[in-house]
């Protein structure tokens, strides 16, 4: 287990090492990225140890460990109820766990951080159901979603600088929207709109997103662009995925993660975890 450090989560936290010798995260194999301004030296971006979340004596979490290694692509299954959105709420700060820790980096722990902090500090949350600002165009989204002073009088005097436009036409490419960018967001299609709240998350340049159910909804074809987007993110990012649609996971995952009342339950590829007999038995089905 890890030493409490200070606190560290100001807006631009300047975060020293960690005297931690390592823990069983070291053996996760990945670090090929360094993040900003993070400490990520044993190559993990996230790390749960010990979590549990209790309602009213029930237990959504249940002492889960997890570890997200940097640049990687996990995906999380389990049948409904196993303790998925818990575990994004937990990560984002929405809930505080009773028990555990759970660390971004080396030196962040994020159950003494506000939802706020844990957001500017490089974790990006995507819901299931897209919210984006239907009145503005494309770009003004992305304009508006921009690490940015958010305060009144600075949104009345900002104008963008060529850094930022030329950020927002590259994401706009990324997502396949630049002959959109002019479009009312509220007359995209569905996935494009899924596709467009991905590109806010993008602007802000998260290390870490968090994404729930993405292609619930979509065609085949936004489906399988889908795919490949996160698949091209990945490395240059870290992505946690929680879906159900297998076909899915099957196409973008070197690594599942299957919950199970609020654990744990299987860990591998995906073809591992479909012949591990628990999975099958308890979301899989015979």
């Amino acid at each position: 287990m890890k030493t409490t450090p200070t606190p560290a989560f100001m807006l631009e936290p300047i975060l020293a090492p960690n005297s931690d010798a390592g823990t069983s995260r070291d053996a996760i194999g990945f670090g090929q990225m360094v993040g900003k301004g993070l400490n990520t030296r044993h190559g993990t971006i996230l790390t749960l140890e010990d979590i549990s979340v209790s309602f009213d004596g029930f237990k959504a979490l249940n002492n889960l460990n997890l570890y997200i290694g940097v640049g990687e692509l996990r995906c999380i299954i389990g049948p409904n109820g196993a303790g998925k959105t818990t575990l994004m709420d937990v990560i984002t700060g929405k809930t505080r766990p009773s028990h555990g820790k759970a660390w971004f980096g080396e030196t962040l722990d994020l159950t003494l951080m506000s939802e706020v902090q844990i957001a500017q500090a490089g974790i990006g949350r995507k819901f299931q159901k897209p919210t984006v600002f239907e009145a503005l165009s494309v770009f003004e989204n992305l304009e508006l979603a921009q690490k940015t002073d958010k305060s009144v009088w600075a949104s009345l005097r900002a104008r963008l600088t060529g850094e930022q436009q030329d950020s927002i036409l590259q994401v706009l490419e990324t997502i396949r929207l630049t002959h959109s960018m002019h479009r009312p967001a509220g007359l995209l299609s569905h996935g494009q709109k899924q596709f467009l709240e991905i590109g806010m998350l993008l602007v802000q340049d998260p290390q870490l997103l968090l994404l729930d159910e993405p292609v619930a909804g979509m065609t085949d074809a936004e489906t399988e662009f889908t795919a490949e987007l996160f698949k091209s993110l990945a490395g240059k990012h870290s992505l946690m995925v929680v879906e159900h649609d297998m076909g899915f996971v099957g196409s973008i995952a070197d690594h599942v993660t299957v919950l199970h009342q609020g654990s744990v339950l299987a860990e591998g590829s995906l073809e591992a975890v479909q012949a591990d007999e628990r999975v099958i038995e308890v979301y899989l089905g015979r």
